[in-house]
């Protein structure tokens, strides 16, 4: 048996964060959506997630069609059995990936990211699975004090520390 790996780019705008995960069971676009709506605020999603089995739909929902849609293209883009793929804006993901991991179904999380993002899809006669992920370029350097008075200063403008 061989095995290809393909380089599968996900195409969102900069204000978009996605999350790529792997799932089990076709509950799993519900549970998802349940779990993002009750964060509540402004956070608007879209989620796709791709059967494995059975119809093999690309399964969607969310409460934003523009971001939907976003999801859907990179799931498809991807199709790889049982993934999902959260596209959000007017939030981040640390403010959903506890709600989302303890969705019953999801059985890990790939990445959650603003960055531009590659996955990495295995290819075999069995089908296609998520090998790995390519989230962002590698350092240049380690942060200085000033750059630590910096990170600081981010976080608590943002509203992540006091």
């Amino acid at each position: 048996m061989t095995v290809d790996i393909e380089v599968v780019p996900l195409e969102k705008p900069d204000d978009v964060n996605v999350i790529l995960g792997q799932s089990h069971f076709i509950k799993t676009v519900e549970d998802l959506h349940e779990a993002l709506a009750g964060i509540g605020g402004p956070l608007k999603f879209g989620v796709a997630f791709c059967e494995a089995s059975g119809a093999r739909l690309v399964r969607r929902t969310g409460n934003d069609d523009s971001l939907v849609d976003l999801a859907v293209t990179a799931a498809s883009a991807v199709a790889a059995g049982h993934c999902f793929v959260i596209m959000l804006r007017d939030g981040f993901p640390v403010n959903v990936l506890n709600q989302i991991k303890a969705v019953p179904e999801v059985c890990s999380i790939y990445c959650a990211t603003a960055n531009p993002l590659q996955v990495l899809v295995a290819v075999t006669g069995a089908g296609r699975g998520i090998a790995g992920v390519i989230d962002g370029e590698p350092p240049v350097g380690v942060e200085t004090e000033q750059d630590v008075a910096d990170r600081k200063d981010l976080l608590r403008a943002i509203g992540y520390k006091l």
